[in-house]
């Protein structure tokens, strides 16, 4: 259909500072191109400029790829097709809607349970649900796609009415009927209560729409109920309220809040699943948002008033609702901040992010980046494992010489996965762009992959020294390169100034630091003399500060057995050490007298702690390893591929053969994941290799990044190799 553009219209000399000459807007029906029409000449009528045009997308995608394509310049959009059109197209919203109410741009989507009910937002996994539709905002798309972010839903090959009916027991979801949707999710439906229109997307199903979901919940066929913030008060305190809700009250029910709380009903500002955004116009980066709210704020002026011809902010006329504008629209506001990011609220972002997922985007097969033989063995196991449950995308397995080979091939796109460790996940964040899918969760206590360093030292009330007191003193670490005892402790102190190193030589510096420490090393060449000081060697003096058991002072234990014997003032440890050696858990006749509370922890914040506050007060966290993916790669597809495998091959005694978390039967250890994993993990909000190491690891792998090699320096080293592969003493610096 042709755009209504008067043919004089072109022929109009312009004021200066008008970018545009012709506006043209893209409808989504033929009622909307009718009202648009009308908004046209109404517009010209009164002489308001820029001109107006009407063209007819059929539809909102359509209409946001006709604005990339300059074939059309605005478009109202609601906020999943704003979050899309930014994505693709880097649109922009200029002009936003305002509904009054006190409630400005927006309104909120929450979840309603009974005031005796006792889930929470974390328990909702089979519960019995009411929606107000499929694919509604605050009924479906938010409280789907925040758990599915969250990752409380696994979603497995972007299938989300499948998930959505595993993860609740039964729902009401009108509209969502037919082969392509699970029957569980219109089980709850009632119908028009003759029997018919049940689950029909309209009034015939009397559990739909906002008031038809709560009242889905006050009959008790569902426990939770997907509505707006106002639903509730709606139907109880209304003008004319329905004979189901007239005997309830406010209090009857609670709102289930993100954090796991409840709250009352009128608490919806604090305690909802997300602010969902109001309607915007939204259009090209090269279009000036200034001018489109200009035209539009002069139109609101002169037509939003019962005595105009042309209503913007109404429908009736044209038999429809909600076109071009919503109907509840009091006001047209400019958008300060065109990004539809910010217009869009994290919250919201979030939500839509979680079903950001296009089946026909996703890779026919997930290639897994493998290491060696064992690896490609059990790889291959685990592809045959996955593809006889069919769960997709199928794996195929790659092999590669080093982590770093996987991550510069995840950067080309030549392979899709690799799970990775501590430093791995920093260089393949940092240097590749990397990010996590997924991550690893140990068993309650396992300190050998997750745990705390912490800076251990004796109660001594007559000399509490502090971390900015450390200078001087004796220390006692687990060994040269070590995660607790070397990198987290040096590099901490290296990125906080309290070590001063001069080019790369780190070691000279740390000896400087320190006036005595024991760090057991592999290697002497050229080692300051200063920390080999403390060891001891073996029972008869030999293998004095070996990187081994015959040293003493080496690893763990033996970097406390330096503090605890007094030969050091301060030990670099795990958070676990203190209590493996103390009150009765070590019987060595060193150990066996100690007690735990006599000992300390030093804060990096100039604090002391009790050693069981290590949680709160420690020098960085070991964390989890990740499956680390392209920033392109769908994230949450990875996470539920691997959430729904482990259903049937996460337990070692699963009776399925494969084990995901055994790699005994392939003559190996921590193949593909760690041993010890219990289960695979959503990432959550730590969506960045940043986030995921936290910021104190963080802090302590950048003190020793920071330092720059220059000019030659006595046995110094290099700091790449120390952060990113074996730690190991080399003899020369690079210029």
């Amino acid at each position: 259909m042709q755009p209504f553009v008067p043919a004089w219209a072109l022929l109009l000399c312009f004021p200066p500072g008008l970018a545009l000459s012709l506006l043209r807007w893209c409808t989504v029906s033929d009622q909307e191109l009718a009202k648009c029409s009308d908004m046209s000449k109404a517009f010209a009528g009164a002489s308001l400029l820029p001109l107006l045009a009407c063209v007819n997308g059929g539809s909102t995608s359509t209409c946001t790829s006709m604005i990339n394509a300059s074939l059309a310049d605005v478009a109202t959009l609601d906020g999943g097709t704003i979050y899309q059109a930014g994505k693709e197209y880097n649109l922009k919203p200029v002009v936003g809607e305002a509904y009054g109410q006190d409630l400005g741009t927006s309104y909120y989507a929450v979840a309603v349970v009974r005031a005796n009910s006792t889930l929470t937002i974390g328990s909702l996994r089979g519960a019995r649900t009411c929606h107000t539709g499929i694919n509604r905002t605050v009924g479906w798309n938010v409280p789907v796609g925040f758990l599915i972010d969250s990752g409380r839903m696994a979603l497995m090959g972007c299938q989300v009415p499948k998930a959505v009916g595993e993860y609740f027991s039964a729902s009401c979801v009108p509209g969502a009927s037919g082969d392509r949707y699970p029957p569980s999710l219109c089980q709850l439906c009632k119908g028009d209560g003759a029997g018919q229109g049940k689950c029909d997307p309209s009034p015939r199903e009397l559990y739909y729409d906002y008031a038809g979901a709560f009242r889905c919940l006050v009959e008790e066929a569902g426990e939770v109920a997907f509505v707006k913030h106002s639903t509730v008060t709606d139907a109880i305190q209304g003008p004319a309220p329905p004979s189901w809700a007239q005997k309830l009250q406010p209090g009857d029910f609670r709102l289930l809040c993100r954090d796991g709380s409840r709250a009352e009903v009128t608490e919806w500002r604090r305690c909802h699943l997300a602010r969902v955004p109001a309607h915007a116009v939204v259009a090209r980066q090269d279009t000036a948002g200034s001018l489109v709210f200009h035209l539009l704020d002069q139109g609101q002026q002169r037509f939003n008033g019962e005595s105009s011809s042309f209503q913007m902010f109404d429908s009736v006329a044209y038999g429809g609702k909600n076109l071009l504008f919503k109907d509840s629209t009091t006001q047209l506001v400019p958008i300060e901040e065109e990004t539809y990011q910010a217009w869009l609220g994290k919250e919201y972002l979030h939500a839509v992010r979680g079903l950001d997922c296009d089946p026909t985007r996703l890779p026919r097969s997930l290639r897994w980046c493998v290491l060696s033989t064992e690896e490609i063995w059990k790889c291959s196991q685990m592809a045959t494992a996955f593809k006889d449950r069919n769960l997709k995308p199928e794996i195929q397995c790659v092999s590669a010489a080093s982590p770093e080979q996987c991550m510069e091939r995840i950067q080309k796109r030549d392979i899709d996965a690799v799970t990775l460790a501590g430093k791995d996940i920093y260089m393949a964040g940092k240097k590749y762009g990397l990010v996590p899918a997924a991550g690893e969760n140990y068993t309650d206590g396992d300190t050998s992959n997750t745990y705390y360093a912490v800076a251990v030292v004796s109660r001594n009330v007559s000399n509490a020294f502090t971390i900015h007191e450390l200078k001087g003193k004796r220390s006692c670490h687990t060994g040269y390169g070590r995660m607790a005892g070397w990198n987290i402790p040096v590099g901490l102190l290296l990125r906080r100034g309290l070590i001063q190193a001069q080019g790369c030589n780190i070691l000279q510096a740390v000896s400087s630091y320190f006036s005595a420490s024991c760090v057991p090393t592999a290697r002497r060449d050229g080692y300051p003399a200063s920390l080999c000081e403390l060891c001891i060697g073996d029972s008869n003096g030999n293998h004095k500060c070996s990187a081994s058991d015959q040293e003493r002072y080496y690893g763990y234990t033996g970097a406390f057995r330096c503090l605890a014997e007094h030969r050091g003032d301060v030990a670099f440890v795990k958070h676990s050490s203190v209590f493996e050696n103390t009150d009765g858990n070590n019987t060595a006749s060193w150990a066996s007298q100690l007690r735990s509370e006599d000992f300390q922890l030093l804060c990096p914040n100039g604090a002391r702690a009790e050693v069981r506050q290590f949680a709160r007060c420690h020098w960085g966290q070991v964390p989890a390893r990740a499956v680390m993916v392209h920033p392109d790669t769908n994230a949450l597809a990875v996470y539920g591929l691997l959430s729904k495998a482990q259903d049937f091959f996460g337990d070692d005694y699963n009776g399925h053969g494969f084990k995901m978390f055994d790699s005994s039967d392939f003559q190996g250890a921590d193949l593909i994941f760690r041993d010890s994993t219990t289960e695979i993990v959503p990432v959550g909000v730590k969506t960045t290799y940043a986030s995921w190491l936290e910021t104190q690891f963080l802090e302590s792998l950048e003190g020793l990044e920071s330092l720059q090699c220059s000019g030659a320096a006595m046995e110094p080293v290099n700091v790449f190799l120390l952060l990113m592969a074996s730690l190991s003493f080399i003899t020369f610096c690079s210029s």
